[in-house]
């Protein structure tokens, strides 16, 4: 399974990505997020995705491993405030308790995949060869892959800003990976960020204001990290 995996790798991710894309539109326009069919489906790719993982024997190398020393990491505080934004305008409560639940679920679920196949497996693929193309490409990928929202019947205006705060935080999440070896605090902020977002309330501050400040504060941080690490990105 390695030996068939390492010789067709790009391919491997091609296809993840292909796949996560179509089967979450398919669920999205079928059941919505909040629906426990879309919290099955994800939790069956989450399960197929660790399972690939062991099998390789790459939990670790895909980023599953504590992180060393969080001190110079600032203890991650700036990924808290990235986390705060869906709460800024209080709780939207105005869904059930089911669908709620089936919403964070999911979320979770959504998080940790988005992360492993944008973060883990598609950087580790690129950067055998160019970190800093697969640096590019990890971020602009996530970022650029939101637009499939507008076939799901989102907004334009909404849709095109959260490509760029996504691009910024995508930027973020593979610096923190690529810099620490671990996954782990970019997965956990994923799927907060997430799960939160069904509580919240939409007025002039979350579709203007936040979204530039989820651009202005992964980037400065991303800076940090790399001005307090001395290899090259």
């Amino acid at each position: 399974m390695t030996k068939i995996f390492e010789k067709h790798e790009t391919l491997f991710c091609m296809l993840m990505i292909v796949i996560y894309i179509a089967v979450n539109s398919v669920c999205v326009q079928n059941f919505g997020n909040t629906s426990y069919v879309s919290f099955i489906v994800n939790t069956i790719l989450s399960v197929c995705l660790i399972v690939l993982m062991a099998v390789l024997k790459r939990t670790s190398y895909y980023g599953l491993t504590k992180v060393e020393n969080a001190k110079q990491y600032l203890y991650f505080i700036p990924l808290i405030l990235v986390v705060s934004v869906n709460l800024w305008n209080g709780f939207n409560i105005n869904n059930s308790t089911s669908e709620i639940v089936f919403h964070i679920l999911t979320m979770l679920n959504i998080g940790f995949i988005e992360e492993i196949i944008f973060r883990a497996f598609l950087f580790r693929m690129m950067a055998k060869t160019n970190i800093k193309s697969a640096i590019i490409v990890s971020a602009l990928t996530f970022g650029v892959g939101h637009i499939v929202n507008l076939l799901n019947g989102a907004e334009l205006i909404p849709t095109l800003m959260q490509i760029c705060y996504a691009t910024a935080i995508g930027y973020l999440f593979v610096i923190i990976f690529h810099k620490s070896g671990s996954l782990v605090p970019c997965i956990i902020t994923h799927c907060l960020v997430n799960s939160l977002s069904i509580f919240n309330v939409e007025n002039t501050v979350s579709l203007y204001i936040a979204p530039i400040f989820l651009i202005i504060v992964p980037l400065a941080y991303a800076l940090y990290i790399n001005r307090i690490h001395k290899s090259p990105i």
